[in-house]
């Protein structure tokens, strides 16, 4: 991949986890960060979908993965996924200590069933 629009390599994340979900004391499986601005949210596979949510209402296109060891993009405009990409500011996953799903605390026993 190439460093497309949608993507700004000097931002840093937004922090650590899913704010939406920090918000409504809600939880995430897995998390996702906005290529373009920094914002971590929630994949969709969490109850709340916040990454695409914020990648409709936004019109940032790109995301990357925020879990440790992934390195893959997404581009929302071309449903298309890649392995790698440019490097972003860092870091360049959430805590290796932060839970997945997560965060502590607030993901249910049945969390599995509840995926999307």
């Amino acid at each position: 991949m190439t460093t497309p629009h949608g993507i700004d390599p000097s931002v840093p994340p937004g922090g650590t986890g899913c704010p939406e979900c920090d918000a409504g004391g809600g939880w995430w499986f897995h998390l996702r960060r906005c290529a373009q601005c920094g914002h971590i949210g929630c994949c969709d596979d969490s109850p709340g979908k916040h990454a695409t949510a914020h990648a409709r209402d936004s019109g940032h296109p790109v995301i990357r993965s925020f879990e440790p060891g992934e390195a893959w993009f997404y581009d929302y405009e071309t449903s298309q996924v890649y392995a790698s990409g440019p490097p972003l500011a860092p870091p360049e996953s959430h805590p290796a200590d932060q839970p997945t799903p997560g965060p502590a605390g607030r993901v249910p026993a049945d969390w599995a069933d509840r995926l999307g």
